[in-house]
């Protein structure tokens, strides 16, 4: 199913696609102390994590953690995502149907890990629905987030990212990816030894990028590992963010504030942003013309379509304008 670009909104009842995922913050679901204070950090989004952060023997306590902080935390103005574990896990079924009957009402998405097979969103789409009908939730409101982490689930990301209405975004998972492929080093999101030219995940990153645009998803990227290095995580986040990435993953508190700011237009972009709306929609409506000169600038529809994107990502970030569009005497 090919859907509009994520800033158009899109009917249905189903997942909101215009969130807000400049910061992604990872939560260790079998941890009650950094569920209670991840309430009070400032990430766009929350996911508490069921899979890789948590130890086997740690699931089933986790759930219920998870559903807890859900039911009875604030999460006033962040989205709040639960990581689920993969496919090829016992757990799996049992996450979905416990998480969404115990808190399905206080969760905005699932994340699917691993994902490497359209086959894999569409059987989480109907558990979903299966586990809404039988408790009087809303069909489709629970969106999802799918995980591509292996070569295989790059190749099939095209077909994944179609493969279902509740898919709000595409995130990349860079530590199993670079195993599935054999990639040299140890540190996950920094260059691999020897790659002295280039950026050797600019392929990788592109191809998510397009799967996501061309059916209407954001795209986030990976976490940076090395969360002491500051200089590090804002090099990656930077490369992402200028690609087109929505956000990207935070592991520690002290990178939130930096994917928050690099992942949101500047105000002077947004400001020029919201003036080029203004000026189009005036010279279409009022003046009747297809193109109108904004203080130097020609602008016409292309111009429209760029100004679309970054305001709605100022938008989505609570940003303010400062100027105001005066209509030419």
């Amino acid at each position: 199913m090919t859907r509009p670009h994520a800033g158009v909104a899109r009917g249905g009842g189903y997942g909101d696609p215009m969130r807000s995922r400049r910061s992604c913050l990872a939560v260790p679901g079998s941890n009650p102390r950094f569920l209670e204070k991840a309430q009070g950090l400032p990430a766009d989004e929350v996911f508490l994590d069921l899979e890789d952060s948590v130890a086997p023997q740690a699931k089933e306590q986790a759930r219920k953690n998870v559903v807890e902080a859900l039911r009875t935390g604030d999460w006033t103005g962040r989205t709040r995502v639960v990581r689920v574990n993969d496919l090829s896990t016992p757990w799996t079924y049992r996450d979905v149907i416990e998480v969404v009957e115990g808190a399905g009402d206080s969760l905005d998405c699932l994340m699917l890990p691993k994902v490497e097979d359209a086959v894999h969103v569409a059987w989480l789409d109907l558990l979903l629905t299966q586990v809404e009908k039988a408790n009087g939730l809303p069909v489709g409101r629970i969106g999802v987030e799918a995980q591509i982490e292996s070569a295989r689930g790059l190749v099939e990301v095209d077909t994944i990212a179609a493969a279902s209405p509740r898919l709000e975004a595409l995130v990349f998972g860079p530590a199993d990816f670079m195993a599935s492929i054999n990639m040299r080093g140890l540190v996950v999101g920094r260059q691999p030894a020897g790659y002295t030219e280039g950026d050797a995940y600019h392929y990788v990153l592109m191809r998510i990028l397009m799967a996501a645009r061309a059916h209407g998803l954001q795209a986030v990227d990976g976490p940076y590992l090395a969360v002491r290095d500051a200089e590090g995580f804002d090099l990656t986040a930077r490369r992402s963010a200028a690609l087109g990435f929505d956000g990207k993953w935070v592991l520690h508190p002290s990178q939130i504030e930096a994917a928050n700011e690099i992942f949101s237009p500047s105000q002077e972009d947004y400001d020029h942003a919201e003036l080029i709306l203004d000026a189009y929609e005036h010279a279409t409506t009022v003046d009747r013309r297809g193109a109108v000169m904004l203080g130097e600038e020609m602008i016409d529809e292309a111009s429209r379509k760029m100004a679309l994107v970054v305001a709605a990502k100022g938008r989505a970030a609570g940003m303010s304008r400062t100027s105001a569009f005066e209509p030419p005497a």
